[in-house]
């Protein structure tokens, strides 16, 4: 079993509890030993007092002051974690998504590695039906459980996003365009063959997927625009399907349409 030796951890509470009380009871002898008229060190009257003393006070006071560090660290990251995730899906929002794919291909350019990898865009298919038949509490539903699908056919390391409405985002890192091609379709199927239930009724769920492989460093902007492309030519030929292309440093960029 790992221990939590960060400041959200009680552990640290415990060691620097008993850290601190042995300080101040080595500082209490110091103190008390030495002599300012003499400058001679030697035992006090009532050494025990040394020990006694600091063990009353030193404990109370480091546990009080560090569980109260831990409770404004624990604070703080839900604060973070409510401002990087989506409230819905608990994906990571438009925001945290973008400075976290970008944050990743500065640090590769930076150790001048070859970025390698893929971004998908993925979208619903006529998911206004569904708010439109069933309601928006079963159109959140379906978010859900595509946000569950999407993410348990990824790996740890890929990251997924909500991008915002019915739009999702997977960064796929260091992978072959073949593997990435096999991710996308292993998503779209997964999404095809779920169990989705709306006031009793089964209803098949479909994503469109739009996506570019690439392996060279671009920002996150222009990677996301040309995904984006793709995924308006998947929903163009049919929905229900994948569409992938290497990245091109100048693309034709359309409007997309949804």
């Amino acid at each position: 079993m790992k221990i939590d030796w960060s400041s959200r951890g009680r552990p640290r509470i415990y060691a620097i509890t008993v850290l601190g009380t042995a300080i101040c009871i080595a500082v209490a002898f110091v103190f008390d030993s030495y002599t300012p008229s003499t400058g001679t060190w030697e035992w006090g009257s009532d050494p025990w007092n040394n020990v006694i003393i600091p063990l009353l006070l030193a404990p109370p006071f480091f546990f009080l002051l560090l569980s109260k560090m831990r409770e404004l660290a624990i604070a703080h990251q839900e604060l973070m974690s409510v401002a990087s995730t989506d409230s819905l899906t608990a994906l990571l929002n438009r925001r945290a998504f973008t400075e976290m794919v970008d944050g990743y291909l500065k640090r590769v350019e930076q150790a001048n590695g070859p970025p390698r990898g893929a971004l998908l865009v993925i979208d619903v298919d006529h998911f206004k039906s569904i708010n439109d038949s069933f309601g928006h509490e079963s159109g959140d539903e379906a978010l859900k459980l595509i946000a569950g699908t999407i993410t348990a056919n990824v790996r740890d390391t890929d990251l997924v996003g909500r991008i915002g409405g019915e739009e999702f985002c997977v960064f796929i890192p260091g992978q072959t365009p073949d593997r990435v091609v096999t991710a996308a379709e292993r998503i779209r199927a997964a999404v095809n063959e779920a169990e989705f239930v709306a006031n009793g009724q089964r209803r098949t769920l479909t994503v469109s997927v739009g996506g570019i492989t690439f392996d060279r460093a671009a920002p996150f902007s222009d990677l996301y625009r040309m995904a984006d492309q793709y995924l308006y030519d998947a929903k163009r030929n049919g929905r229900n399907r994948v569409e992938l292309a290497p990245f091109d440093a100048n693309p034709d960029i359309m409007p997309t349409m949804h």
